[in-house]
């Protein structure tokens, strides 16, 4: 079941302390204005966590991701972790749908990955490509219904 939380009280976003790509980004960035966590929950636990916020363009920094806009068009997935193998994927794709289903004007899924072989290879075992290298970060993109 995936799960929306946009409160920084919410219990499991105690999980933040897990975070291996961004541990340093507090609770409240991570759910203000177009910016939300989706987990992963079965068995009574989270099974996978993404960070994602919604942009009206493609970012190069986490910077890049505050600031509120009218009209989003770009869901970034700006960190993801996983407890159990292959949930990480599933949350992706669920995410996705349910961020369509959502936000209507949202048209890209792209994200703002570390420069690491584990990101690499984990978003291209997953269909994305590389959009873009940056200063300190990768943009893959998901293309969806391609």
């Amino acid at each position: 079941m995936l799960r929306l939380i946009t409160d920084i009280a919410d219990p499991l976003l105690d999980l933040i302390r897990d975070d291996p790509v961004r541990p340093e980004i507090s609770r409240e960035f991570r759910v203000t204005e177009k910016r939300f966590v989706l987990a992963l929950v079965g068995d009574d636990r989270a099974r996978a966590m993404v960070c994602v916020g919604l942009r009206d363009s493609v970012p190069e920094r986490v910077e890049d991701l505050a600031g509120d806009c009218a009209a989003p068009t770009t869901a970034v997935f700006y960190t993801i972790w996983s407890y159990v193998a292959g949930s990480g994927a599933q949350l992706i794709f669920d995410a996705v749908a349910a961020i369509q289903a959502d936000w209507p004007t949202v048209d890209r899924f792209v994200t703002l990955s570390p420069k690491t072989e584990m990101a690499r290879r984990f978003h291209l075992k997953n269909g994305a490509l590389v959009l873009r290298e940056n200063a300190d970060t990768i943009n893959y993109e998901y293309i969806m219904g391609a």
